[in-house]
């Protein structure tokens, strides 16, 4: 009886007594490179260009292979460009059209870039080989950048003609009527 009474009382403490298991810590990249990237947008805002470069360099090392990396390799390549270190940000603004090519603003980036960089002429001529009819939207930037406003317009327009359907296209709508606007 006793035995009974004791096994009684040890399974009602286990099941009574409010244990539970303990929580898993799960550490997750992605959120980390969120953090990281909004880090170094704060050093940015605060002109402290060197330390937001690593902060932009750890949101990419935690995060490298998805989409929102396309973010973090243009933060890094914006900041080298206020460093003046258009050859470093040629490389960040190179990746992220590889990681996510419908964003305009990583066209005018890069436009800039090779401009500064005296590699315009160069990527112009390069664009017209280019099958992808994304090289057009490169094209007219940089002819822009080079003052040939209205051969910018007529390759930027070409581009929505041929491509009306395309996120980006609207951008490049939008940016159309600014440059018209400035003639």
């Amino acid at each position: 009886m006793k035995k009974y009474a004791i096994t009684f009382l040890l399974l009602c403490s286990v099941l009574f007594s409010g244990y539970r298991k303990p929580e898993e810590y799960v550490i997750e990249s992605e959120q980390n490179a969120y953090l990281h990237n909004n880090l170094g947008l704060m050093y940015i805002q605060e002109r402290a260009y060197y330390p937001a470069t690593q902060e932009f360099k750890i949101a990419i090392s935690l995060s490298p292979d998805v989409q929102a990396s396309a973010v973090f390799y243009n933060n890094l390549g914006e900041c080298y460009m206020k460093l003046g270190q258009p050859d470093m940000a040629r490389d960040c603004f190179e990746r992220a059209l590889r990681q996510f090519s419908l964003n305009f603003r990583y066209y005018k980036n890069l436009a800039e870039c090779y401009y500064q960089l005296g590699l315009a002429d160069d990527q112009i001529q390069r664009s017209y080989n280019d099958p992808n009819p994304l090289g057009m939207i490169l094209r007219g930037l940089l002819l822009e950048q080079k003052g040939q406003t209205s051969d910018a317009i007529t390759v930027l327009d070409e581009f929505v003609a041929k491509e009306p359907d395309l996120i980006i296209s609207s951008a490049v709508r939008q940016y159309i009527r600014q440059l018209v606007s400035k003639i």
